[in-house]
């Protein structure tokens, strides 16, 4: 069966449709409580008391019909009707017939019981919901009238009105909740529609553990995003501003050059050297984005041996760089990115390389994180310069010395990439072994 036509009737918000699944339920379990009620339980004690009462009335015709008269009927038919609380009429009073008002549920069941148990029943009225009034057939017709509740329960509708009322009471409360709850889903969308169209606007996750989460990686999401275009941007000003200079000394050489004699040797080898400088920029901004695009999975490798063999490849390159102290055992797992990692510290080994004369490299493996520290004995950088020394393209020249290599500006800004991508975080602090700065990964395990 197709029953595509079922969706043009769901509510399309996400409050419709919790609403409709909390208050479905709630409806249809009041329905059959009703149901099973009016049914079951009312039914069958009206029934019950019907059939108590048809046997007074039995009783009662039975000594009226073995009368000789009217006269002794109606006196012995009175002397046990009034004790059990009948009112006798002989003759009935005209007009009688099966009558009940439309909501009287329990009027149905009455009749039949009666009728069903008092063959010479002619009417049974019941359009006085506090009385009743039976017509019965016989040598001398009569009518036995009583209280309604000899044949039901008296305020039958009690149950039914309070499960109606704590079902809108519970409704309410129910509205209100999720009410509540469906608030930081609407601001969450509000945030992500207003970030689509180029607005920032303020966020702070909360309300349910998923929403929190959904919330917390929106924001994770969106600082990434920012970061990379601010990266973006700092590249083209980079670029910009790193190549004016030997674009400059290579214009001014070009100029220079005379038509009727050949240039020296010396002006080769600077505008070469310019030439080469220009690729090496090039390279470096390239290759700083095309990390930032990439997104390797982490996997758990042994940390201590990892960070071993990295030093290793850096010592086989010709960097003064060594092992120091490696805590945790060559068996301790940490989940990382093997190439991304390997990237961050031989960066760091790099930066520490080219700014002093030698490195140092330590490693810790804990129950909660894994540590990598890099340290050198250069000129290091001054704390209050350190947050812009993790900016990509940012050099600080009179913090570091250039005579011994000039970079791009990126390798702590890579490496705080990376360990941020892992998880963590790249801490600079003063080297208290070496003297230079201490460069410190810690990504959880």
């Amino acid at each position: 069966m197709n029953f595509s036509w079922l969706k043009h009737l769901m509510p399309r918000g996400l409050y419709g449709r919790a609403a409709l699944i909390l208050f479905l339920p709630v409806v249809v379990v009041t329905l059959v409580v009703g149901v099973m009620f009016l049914q079951r339980h009312f039914e069958d004690v009206t029934r019950q008391m019907s059939a108590t009462a048809a046997a007074e009335l039995a009783l009662v015709a039975d000594l009226v019909a073995q009368a000789p008269d009217d006269a002794a009927a109606l006196a012995a038919g009175r002397r046990v009707a009034e004790p059990l609380g009948l009112t006798l009429q002989l003759p009935p009073p005209p007009g009688l017939a099966d009558r009940r008002v439309f909501y009287d549920l329990s009027g149905r069941v009455v009749i039949a019981e009666l009728r069903a148990r008092i063959p010479a029943v002619r009417a049974v009225d019941l359009s006085d919901l506090r009385r009743v009034v039976v017509a019965l057939d016989g040598p001398r017709p009569f009518a036995l009238a009583f209280p309604r509740t000899r044949l039901t329960a008296s305020n039958p509708h009690q149950l039914l009105v309070l499960m109606i009322l704590t079902s809108a009471l519970m409704t309410a409360i129910a509205t209100i909740f999720l009410r509540n709850q469906m608030r930081p889903i609407r601001r969450l969308a509000v945030a992500a529609e207003a970030y689509g169209r180029g607005r920032v606007e303020p966020y702070r996750p909360a309300g349910a553990i998923e929403v929190r989460s959904a919330g917390t990686a929106f924001l994770d999401m969106r600082n990434r995003i920012e970061r990379q275009n601010e990266q973006r941007k700092l590249m083209l000003s980079g670029i910009s501003h790193d190549l004016r200079t030997p674009l400059t000394r290579l214009r001014l050489g070009l100029s220079m050059l005379s038509p009727d004699l050949p240039p020296e040797d010396d002006e080769i080898r600077d505008m070469e050297r310019d030439v080469a400088e220009m690729g090496a920029m090039i390279d470096a901004f390239l290759e700083h984005a095309r990390d930032a695009a990439q997104d390797t999975p982490a996997e758990a490798r042994a940390a201590i041996p990892f960070v071993q063999s990295v030093v290793a490849d850096a010592q086989r390159g010709g960097q003064p760089v060594s092992v120091g102290t490696m805590q945790g055992g060559v068996e301790a797992l940490a989940h990382f990115s093997p190439q991304a990692m390997r990237r961050a510290v031989e960066n760091l080994i790099g930066n520490a390389v080219r700014h002093g004369t030698r490195a140092q490299v330590d490693a810790a493996v804990t129950a909660r994180s894994f540590r990598i520290t890099v340290e050198d004995d250069g000129p290091g950088i001054p704390a209050e310069r350190r947050d812009d020394a993790l900016r990509p393209f940012v050099r600080l020249d009179a913090a570091r010395n250039r005579d011994r290599g000039q970079g791009a500006g990126l390798g702590l800004a890579i490496a705080a990439d990376i360990a941020r991508a892992h998880g963590g975080q790249l801490r600079l602090s003063d080297g208290d072994r070496l003297g230079g700065l201490r460069a410190e990964i810690v990504i959880p395990r």
